[in-house]
């Protein structure tokens, strides 16, 4: 029998907006204070993933740095460069080849491709979390999506959004 997986999904903190390329923008002080506040608030439900992909963009490398503290262990990071402004295929195609021993991973990237992607992973359900999430993903937002079966078999619909919360430091 398979066991469920999850997927979390972190938009990276409030960045800043010096004159550098977009890739090499860094957080702001409150996006540094965010990052932290979601590592605590995965760290408060018990959500630690096994391997985390990351984009390769400063922003969202210093946000998973800030977070990962908290949650006392020491996931696998992967950066990756298609998270940084990949389309929702892509991004599937990245969650699709995590090894099965994986169980929960996370995708630390941008909008708005995290909310097109969690919105392609959800399908038509509707829910609360779901709803908030069409709305807006905010900055340092996260969200939880269970995935039944092997992460082989992701398509669109196919993961139920459990919880989207936005933490703030």
């Amino acid at each position: 029998m398979t066991q469920q997986r999850r997927l979390i999904v972190l938009r990276h903190a409030k960045a800043d907006w010096p004159d550098v390329p977009d890739e090499l923008r860094p957080l702001a002080e409150r996006g540094r204070a965010d990052a932290a506040a979601a590592g605590r608030w995965l760290a408060a439900h018990g959500l630690v993933p096994d391997r985390v992909l990351c984009s390769t963009a400063v922003r969202t490398r210093q946000t998973w740095e800030l977070a990962e503290p908290a949650l006392g262990g020491a996931p696998e990071l992967v950066l990756e460069p298609r998270a940084y402004k990949g389309e929702v295929d892509e991004l599937i195609g990245l969650v699709r080849a995590l090894p099965p021993m994986v169980r929960t991973a996370m995708l630390v990237g941008h909008r708005p491709e995290v909310q097109e992607l969690v919105l392609a992973l959800a399908g038509e359900r509707e829910s609360e979390p779901l709803e908030r999430l069409r709305e807006k993903f905010a900055t340092a937002g996260i969200a939880v999506l269970d995935v039944p079966g092997e992460w082989s078999q992701l398509v669109p619909g196919s993961a139920e959004l459990t919880e989207y919360a936005v933490p703030r430091g």
